[in-house]
């Protein structure tokens, strides 16, 4: 069985932000390097979506609702429940990620 791949609102925002900040920082054609890994990443959840790990920030607090997969350096965090795949945030790792998730998932 397929799992549909839904990015909620800020994890759309947080992929255009991404692609926007490569695009003017880096090297030409890097933007699209990265979109289409993070998309190749996404279009494999639906197959498998248990997969992922457990966010250690999230883990210390005992939230075991939420998975993430790697593209490194970006981190994609998400939720399974029932048939669909809700992405949450899509994030550098390098960002302060407890607070990022705090305000993102803790907050809502």
């Amino acid at each position: 069985m397929a799992f549909q791949v839904l990015l909620t609102n800020d994890a759309s925002r947080d992929l255009e932000e991404l692609y926007d900040y490569i695009e003017s920082h880096d090297a030409p054609g890097k933007a699209d390097y990265v979109l289409d890994q993070i998309e190749n990443a996404l279009s494999r959840l639906s197959e498998n979506p248990e997969r992922g790990a457990y966010p250690q920030e999230l883990l210390a607090i005992g939230l075991r609702e939420y998975r993430e997969i790697l593209f490194k350096p970006y981190r994609i965090i998400y939720r399974v429940m029932i048939d669909n795949v809700y992405v949450m945030v899509i994030a550098d790792g390098r960002r302060d990620m407890q607070a990022l998730l705090q305000r993102r998932l803790l907050q809502a």
